[in-house]
């Protein structure tokens, strides 16, 4: 066919798909006359008919519909003179069907000069797809913010999209055919190269994968996101890789404020459930130091102005004057010497003006110094031993911050540190101030605490009798134990009557603090000027209840004994109090079960009394609840221990009263007052 071949040369490899495979692109050739002289594989594909059934055809006559023949011959005779034509023309199938199929014509030249038609042609419908598909392409790489590029087997740059130059700070021509290296060496370069190796190799993308470094956009390091995925053809040969990378310093910086939000958040929710979990001063320190490390600082300490600890009042520190602070909690983050250059707990400490911590809670606002040099840290430390230990230690920003509550200044917290390299800012400020004021209504109220606390043990302890004297046929022991925490209503007395007789008493007012000792002082005065009179025991507890009503809403348990050695005989009654316990000269251990009463206050109600033998040698037990019930063991299980330990003693009564409180209220939790009686034999 004059030189044209239809067919593949046999023994050359099939060339690489492309853009042409995509199309599909069928080639035909015709000669002066119109007939078909070669039919590619692809025009085929594309019209239906194989070679035998098209070649030696006119191409108007097989191809083109009556409608269109006379439009198809005049465009064949403008190509075969010479012409190039281009477009869109309808063509009929094998099947019936017309296709638009797209269209480059141009006339060619056999060698012995007799002209011949080329036609390319392809799917009209293919064709407008890639074209689509080409701009689209084409306006994601070179309008989209995200930096593209693509490389060769190689790792070498093929192309630079316009957002990746930005990236890079330098045009595509610069980086053509080098490697990432050797044009943006402040890269991880390695790491880049490692995952390009890899996905080369495996075929599996990689995504957001994230690295830091300085390009020559930028003197400031950044943060960037890549991804990796290889490229390969229709066939599958591996052509090399695609990275797409966007610069999301920004976005990591928002995500580091967020989650330095929430850390700030998660202390302060931390600080409300670790600080003040007692009213106990130190204990309360030492809970707003833990909690401060490590979140926000290597090594915390808390000092609290003395007149606070001492005498539970504030002290405002005007002037050149010099304050004076308990050191009540240090802690660090971590093993560090730098915690003894801290003022020891416990310990009184007496500060000039000019020291960091004085000047904090003169001025009553938060001192941050961002970076420690030699003269501020001559300020911070208590001496220069502390001074060298810190520097060694690394301290290279502090913070003090005051302690405040109710508008009066009560002490610092100090915040130091050391391995965290990060200098304190204004945020950590702010959450230092906030971490403070929390802790510092905790301060204040275990201070407030601490004085009605004092101010109660001392109305109590003014109240009580002294210690009791042996009475005629009695040996008598008492003991009055404050709870740990708040100070109750509890009290005992011991009474002279007539006759040889002795009165006792041992009562329990309801609630803490002053307000029930002064209930207290209130009945045990007025059981004394009863006792005077010697009223029968349901008589005076009648008494008793009736001056507890005047009192409003003040509501106590008492049992009152009246004991007379000489006949050996006790009168008992009680006002809804516990019982009290008996041990006879055998070793039998009794509980008194004292008929009715109610507690003093409740009225309405008369109270029984019993007579009760009380031979030479008998052992009588009186007490309140604080010394046989607790949080975490029933009443019961109190009083049998009590009435064991008592079956086997025979002690002196001091020394059973002290066996009865070490063992059942080591650490009482509530006051406990016990009168033991024991008569003569």
């Amino acid at each position: 066919m004059d030189g044209y071949t239809t067919g593949e040369d046999e023994g050359v490899a099939a060339a690489p798909g492309g853009l042409l495979d995509l199309l599909k692109v069928a080639a035909v050739v015709l000669d002066g006359d119109g007939h078909i002289v070669l039919w590619s594989p692809e025009a085929e594909q594309l019209l239906g008919f194989r070679a035998e059934e098209a070649l030696d055809h006119r191409a108007d006559d097989l191809l083109v519909s009556p409608d269109h023949r006379q439009q198809a011959r005049d465009l064949f005779a403008q190509v075969r003179s010479g012409a190039r034509w281009a477009g869109v023309f309808p063509l009929q199938h094998k099947d019936g069907t017309e296709r638009s199929v797209e269209f480059r014509t141009m006339r060619l030249r056999a060698r012995d000069g007799r002209a011949h038609l080329l036609g390319l042609a392809a799917d009209a419908t293919t064709v407008r797809r890639v074209e689509r598909d080409l701009a689209l392409s084409h306006s994601l790489v070179h309008q989209t913010p995200l930096g593209i590029a693509v490389f060769d087997n190689d790792l070498r740059w093929v192309s630079v999209n316009p957002a990746l130059e930005r990236i890079n700070g330098l045009p595509e021509e610069a980086v053509l055919g080098r490697r990432v290296g050797e044009v943006l060496p402040h890269l991880d370069v390695e790491a880049i190269e490692s995952r390009m190796r890899l996905v080369l190799a495996s075929g599996k993308p990689l995504l957001d994968q994230q690295t830091a470094g300085r390009t020559e956009a930028d003197t400031e390091e950044r943060a960037y996101s890549e991804s990796y995925h290889r490229i390969e053809d229709a066939d599958g040969r591996v052509l090399g890789l695609a990275m797409a990378v966007i610069d999301v310093s920004e976005r990591q910086h928002e995500a580091a404020e967020v989650s330095e939000a929430r850390e700030r958040l998660s202390v302060i929710a931390d600080a409300g459930v670790r600080i003040g979990t007692t009213l106990d001063l130190q204990q309360t320190a030492r809970e707003l130091a833990d909690v401060a490390v490590p979140q926000l600082a290597d090594l915390a300490a808390v000092d609290v102005l003395e007149a606070v600890v001492a005498h539970g009042t504030t002290a405002a520190i005007t002037g050149e004057a010099h304050a004076e602070f308990r050191a009540l909690a240090v802690a660090a983050g971590y093993l560090t010497d730098a915690i003894h250059a801290a003022d020891p707990v416990g310990e009184l400490a007496t500060y000039s003006s000019t020291r960091i911590i004085t000047q904090c809670v003169r001025e009553a606002r938060p001192i941050l110094v961002d970076r420690v040099d030699s003269a501020m840290m001559r300020r911070i430390a208590r001496d220069s031993h502390a001074a060298q230990t810190l520097r060694l230690a690394g301290v290279h920003s502090y913070l003090a911050v005051p302690l405040m509550a109710r508008g009066e200044v009560l002490g610092t917290l100090s915040l130091y540190r050391t391995i965290n390299s990060r200098s304190f800012d204004e945020q950590d400020r702010i959450l230092a101030s906030e971490l403070a004021a929390r802790a510092a209504i905790c301060v204040d109220n275990a201070r407030l605490y601490g004085r009605e606390r004092s101010a109660a043990l001392t109305l109590q302890r003014s109240l009580l009798p002294p210690a009791p004297v042996d009475h005629e046929g009695l040996d008598l022991a008492a003991r009055y134990l404050p709870a740990l925490s708040e100070v109750g209503g509890d009290w005992y007395d011991v009474l002279p009557l007539s006759r040889g007789r002795t009165g006792l008493i041992v009562g329990d007012v309801m609630g803490k603090g002053v307000q029930a000792a002064a209930i207290m002082g209130q009945l045990s005065t007025a059981t004394r000027a009863l006792a005077r009179l010697d009223p029968p025991p349901a008589e005076l507890l009648g008494h008793l209840d009736d001056i507890a009503r005047s009192l409003g809403d003040a509501i106590a348990t008492c049992v009152y004994a009246v004991c007379d050695p000489r006949h050996g005989s006790c009168e008992l009654s009680s006002a809804g109090h516990l019982p009290p316990v008996m041990i006879r000269p055998d070793g039998r251990a009794d509980l008194l079960d004292i008929p009715g009463g109610v507690p003093l206050g409740v009225g309405g109600v008369d109270f029984g009394t019993m007579e009760q033998e009380l031979p030479a040698g008998s052992l009588l037990a009186l007490y309140t609840d604080g010394l046989v019930e607790s949080r975490t063991e029933p009443i019961d299980t109190g009083l049998e221990t009590m009435m064991r330990l008592l079956q086997s003693t025979h002690y002196s009564l001091e020394r059973t009263s002290d066996m009865l409180l070490g063992a059942l209220r080591p650490e009482p939790d509530d006051d406990v007052a016990l009168l033991l009686v024991r008569t003569h034999t």
